[in-house]
């Protein structure tokens, strides 16, 4: 089978959207709430009108997908199935995270119960903390378990230390 045969290039699509998670996890935690700070601080507080700074980060994505997109277009299949894995990633985050956990979407639905309700629960545990620093469930797709979490929020003291207002806590506002 050649490399450039549709079902291998679904094979990568599909690895590169697996692997978007552990990349988005990384950036998430070590871009985002870090030096990326300034773009991501504003979708931990209360958002006015539809869009964010935050925002700014699914554009850089999308022009970078667009980019390997144009470069596949010159007869490099390869580099198009790596596209088309970020692209599909990108649609899951838009769908789940901002539509699902975040209600960014005209129609409202709060899941009850199974893997949706987990990751909704995950995400708010991450917004619970109210700074950059001290954070759970980094992962925009995959939650880890919710007790697992919660034992960590309360062995790294964060939202205790920001409920009596120590020093070191960052005391924006947090959005569910």
């Amino acid at each position: 089978m050649n490399m450039t045969d549709w079902p291998v290039l679904v094979a990568i699509a599909f690895a590169v959207f697996l692997g978007m998670e552990v990349f988005a996890w990384a950036a998430h935690k070590y871009i985002m709430h870090s030096w990326g700070w300034g773009w991501h601080q504003s979708h931990h507080e209360e958002r006015e009108g539809w869009f964010e700074k935050n925002d700014l980060y699914a554009v850089v994505f999308a022009a970078f997908a667009i980019l390997l997109f144009v470069i596949a277009n010159y007869g490099y299949p390869l580099v198009g199935a790596v596209a088309t894995g970020i692209t599909l990633y990108g649609a899951f985050y838009f769908i789940v995270h901002d539509g699902l956990v975040h209600q960014r979407w005209p129609f409202r639905h709060i899941p009850h119960k199974g893997y949706a309700k987990r990751l909704v629960q995950a995400h708010r545990l991450h917004h619970a903390v109210k700074g950059k620093d001290g954070g759970v469930s980094f992962g925009f797709l995959y939650a880890p378990p919710i007790d697992k979490l919660t034992r960590q929020l309360r062995t790294e003291g964060t939202v205790a230390a920001e409920r009596r207002g120590e020093s070191g806590t960052d005391a924006s506002a947090t959005r569910h």
